[in-house]
Order: structure tokens, then sequence, then C-alpha cells
């Protein structure tokens, strides 16, 4: 073996993430855990219903086909029309996952090769560098600043070379909150159209949107033919475990990632498949309270945590928000939240992970509200000591 390192040296940096370490530590020191995104309840208990009945009923328990379950990839499709009016075609303009996660890997597999550049929203969700990593992409970042995080357009368009193959984008963006305008949206369709980009969007948040409204880049003048537009189930109906995402796209780009993706896990998933078909079905108003109980946590812990001497960048959408430890005499977020367990029985996720450069998110930190009033508010009254 010599002296070449284990690991492939494209994943180098890439070990264990930020959610793992933290996640530990919330076990280790009996913290809450506000840092890893994932609610402390199940979501509602017919869709929970449904996965049981499709157990005991042996859909799903085999491998279900490579493309996903019909019943599901025709709920995705209703889901599409009804929420956005954009037809596709259940059969060729669909492709389940193994969540997000998974459609983002095959994605940026399929789609890219060495010497790629692309350009995604930074801070970034931590799958998107290791999936460009194994890409043996090149990955450039478009940081979005504090306050606002709005993307600034013309460095997007400065940022363009000729290897610039793809756009990846996230909105309702995941730690900042940011929701594109239809401005902006409109924009970065007519960049992408003009250098003729590929574009990968990340829409797992499109039913957390408090201002403003979700826009699906997909659904925009020249953008069909271009855009592999993903979301999930998890973050919608509050079963993170399950692990079932999807793309809609073209044919031809559904068909490319589905070649990656049935070389990662094949299939996934089976009786949940059928349980979220049902789920998609919902009437509104469940999608309408989810959000709206969502919007009020994300208010009780934003003032908690302003009570307690955080600046506090109240999000648009998603279920997170991000902070500036500055006002609390702190100068690093990562130091900040390695302590914070001890010193008040709490998890965050510092911002600097989600960056390239870390200095650009050096004192911000994200705090998960995805969790019971009660969590929320008992995390507020302990977070509370650190501006005595």
């Amino acid at each position: 073996m010599g002296d070449r390192p284990l690991l492939n040296r494209r994943l180098a940096g890439h070990g264990s993430t930020i959610f793992a370490e933290m996640s530990a530590l919330a076990v280790k020191t009996g913290a809450i855990n506000l840092g890893q995104g994932f609610p402390d309840t199940d979501g509602p208990e017919e869709v929970r219903e449904a996965a049981v009945r499709a157990l005991r009923d042996g859909r799903g328990n085999q491998y279900p086909p490579g493309p996903g379950v019909p019943e599901l990839r025709a709920a995705i499709a209703a889901h599409q029309q009804r929420f956005y009016g954009l037809d596709f075609d259940p059969d060729s303009e669909i492709l389940v996952t193994a969540g997000a996660t998974e459609a983002i890997a095959a994605s940026m597999l399929a789609l890219l090769e060495p010497g790629d550049e692309v350009i995604a929203f930074e801070p970034f969700y931590d799958s998107y560098a290791a999936s460009i990593a194994m890409a043996g992409a090149t990955r450039v970042p478009l940081t979005l600043r504090a306050p606002d995080f709005r993307p600034d357009l013309d460095r997007l368009r400065d940022a363009i070379t000729p290897r610039t193959r793809l756009l990846l984008l996230n909105s309702p963006h995941n730690p900042t909150g940011m929701v594109l305008t239809r401005e902006e949206a409109l924009a970065l369709a007519e960049i992408a159209v003009a250098h003729d980009l590929l574009v990968v969007t990340d829409e797992v948040y499109e039913h957390l949107v408090f201002e403003g409204e979700h826009i699906p880049l997909i659904s925009l003048p020249g953008m069909r033919e271009r855009t592999v537009s993903i979301s999930s189930a998890g973050k919608t109906f509050s079963f993170t475990g399950w692990k079932v995402g999807w793309v809609t796209a073209c044919p031809a780009l559904v068909a490319a990632v589905r070649t990656a993706k049935q070389y990662l896990t094949f299939v996934s998933a089976g009786p949940f498949q059928y349980a979220v078909a049902e789920a998609l079905a919902l009437p509104d108003s469940y999608f309408t309270g989810f959000r709206e109980d969502l919007r009020g946590k994300r208010d009780l812990l934003a003032a908690g945590l302003a009570r307690a001497g955080f600046a506090v960048h109240r999000p648009q959408g998603t279920y997170f928000i991000t902070t500036d430890v500055s006002p609390l005499g702190e100068k690093d977020g990562v130091a900040f939240c390695l302590a914070l367990p001890e010193r008040c029985g709490v998890v965050a996720v510092p911002n600097s992970v989600f960056h390239d450069d870390p200095e650009a998110g050096r004192t911000q930190v994200r705090f998960a509200f995805c969790k019971r009033h009660e969590t929320l508010t008992d995390a507020a009254e302990r977070l509370a000591g650190l501006g005595r």
C-alpha cells in the first residue's frame, strides 16, 4: 500500500459529518439537539399507517421497480401539477431515490466529468461538496452573506468560465433560510440559458416558505430541458428516516441520473414509497397547517435566541435559524458549538463547516426549530443564561 492514503484523495476532508459529530455530543451530554435537522415527533398517523398497511399487504417488501413504484411516481406528478401547474410523465420524467441526498449524488455522478466546474450557493449542505468531489469536478462557491443572504448575480456571472457545467442551487436555502425571489429566479434562469448550463435544484423545503413563494426553476422559460428538480418526503412529512426522494426532469436528464442511481442503491424504501404516495395526496389543510406550525416554532426560538443575546437572522423558509455569536463576545462558531452542550445543555451546528472559506461563516451558528414547542421553550430557557 506504500504511503498512499486509504481514502480516495477526492474525499479527503470529507470524513465524519458535522451532524454525526454534534449528535453524538448531544447523546453524550444529554443536551437538547437543535443541531441535526430532524423532527422529534413523527408525521401524520395516517401516513405511518399507510406504511404498516403496505408492509402487511406485501407491497414493497421485495425489490420495487427501479424508477420507483408506479403509485408514487403518479403521486409526484399529481403534486407537481397541483402546486405548480407542471406536467410530468410519471414513466419517463420522474425517478424515485433514496432521499434527496442520493438524488444529488446521482445527479453529480451522472452529469459531471473531471475538470467540470460547479457553481453552488455557499454555505452549502455538506453532501454537495462530497458529491462534486466524487465526480471529480471542481466546486466554485457563490457566497451568500449576512444579513439577508441574497445571491450576488453579478458575481455569479463573473464566476462562469468555459469549464462551468452546472449550477447547484438550493431554495429555500439550508442553512440560511433564504428564499429566492421571482426576480432572482428569473435572472438565474436567464444566466443558465445564456451560458447553456445544466441546473440541479434542491427543493426539499418547498412547503416551508414563511415569506415569499417557492418558484421551481424548472417552471421558468428555457429551463425544462436543462433542470434536474429534486425534492423529498422527509422534510415535508416528518419521516426523515424513510429516505424517499425524487427527481423530476425531462426524459434525457432522468435517464442520465437513473443510470448513476441504479449503481448506488439500485432501489430502496419499498413499502414507504406506497405510504409517501398517500402522503402527497393529503389535503391542502395539511400542508398549510404544517407550514404554520413551523412558522410558530421559528418565531418561538428566534425570540428566545434574541433574548439570549444572539444576532438572529430570521429565515424566510426551511426549519433552521442562522445566528451570529459575536454579540455574545464569541469569535469562533466551532469552539462555541463544541462548548455549548456543557455550558447550556443545547447542541447547535457551526455554519463555517458549510463553507469552503471558513472565515465567511466564522461566527455563524445554526439552530433547528423542527422540534416540539416544549423542547424549544426548554432550549430557549437554557440558552438564556448566555446573556447574563
